[in-house]
């Protein structure tokens, strides 16, 4: 049976052929925009940082950077790491990536406002009762707010910070949600977080459980259209630069 999850899901409305690639034919990633390499860097940092916090040992700041450019060095390979914007330099986004755990790590030191209840979470739930849709994900931080709400907490690193509109029709976090209400309660208050690390914001959204039904019945169609699919044709879009195939598609499909 096939576990779907968010990005599962995104990646066959993005670009079916895509989807096709990373999902039907299994193909190894070709190459990796160094946008994400950062974001996965600046995550595996505020995931070390929580845990040692959780432990009561706070890290200093110059740790903290200093963790950072040790996961860079560790993971950084040129062949395979592309910046697709020319002109800009790897020290720029390496940059970024430090000016964001700054900013995170000023803002809420000394992590005590809340109670932290589990960092990078898996968590797994089916959408119809019966095991048939089944769905998967991680969650950067899940956290008991001073309110006694369950928080889900997304990091961003990106510059895109969607409108509020936006992020109250949001899928991903809203999804958890649904995951997470067999462990802490139907009825308990919950709310979505996201962290925009390079814009020093963040944004938070509720969902009714109208909301919640209907995004279920949403997704279970987004499922039941892959399901049937026997074709994955390319769908143009601003990402195919960042694609990780794109290489292998416009040699294919030019």
């Amino acid at each position: 049976m096939t576990i779907y999850s968010h990005s599962r899901l995104a990646s066959f409305e993005k670009c079916p052929k895509q989807f096709e690639y990373r999902y039907i034919q299994e193909l190894p990633a070709e190459r990796e925009g160094i946008e994400a390499f950062m974001g996965k860097r600046v995550h595996e940092v505020l995931e070390r940082l929580y845990e040692f916090a959780g432990q009561g040992m706070i890290p200093s700041l110059p740790q903290v950077i200093f963790r950072y450019h040790a996961f860079w060095d560790e993971h950084y390979d040129d062949k395979r790491v592309q910046v697709v914007r020319k002109g800009t330099p790897v020290s720029h986004y390496r940059n970024l990536g430090v000016r964001c755990l700054e900013y995170y790590y000023r803002r809420y030191h000394p992590f005590d406002q809340d109670e932290t209840l589990g960092v990078e979470e898996e968590v797994k739930f089916d959408l119809d009762g019966n095991g048939d849709y089944a769905m998967r994900g991680v969650i950067d931080r899940i956290v008991r707010g001073e309110d006694g709400a369950i928080e889900i907490h997304d990091y961003k690193t990106g510059r895109y910070m969607p409108s509020q509109k936006e992020l109250n029709n949001d899928r991903q976090l809203a999804l958890y949600q649904l995951g997470l209400r067999d462990q802490y309660g139907h009825d308990s208050e919950y709310r979505l977080v996201w962290h925009y690390l390079q814009r020093h914001e963040f944004r938070t959204s509720t969902r009714s459980n109208d909301q919640l039904d209907a995004l279920r019945e949403q997704t279970i169609g987004v499922i039941n259209e892959i399901e049937a699919a026997s074709a994955y044709p390319v769908q143009r879009n601003r990402l195919c630069d960042w694609c990780e195939y794109k290489d292998r598609c416009h040699a294919e499909h030019p």
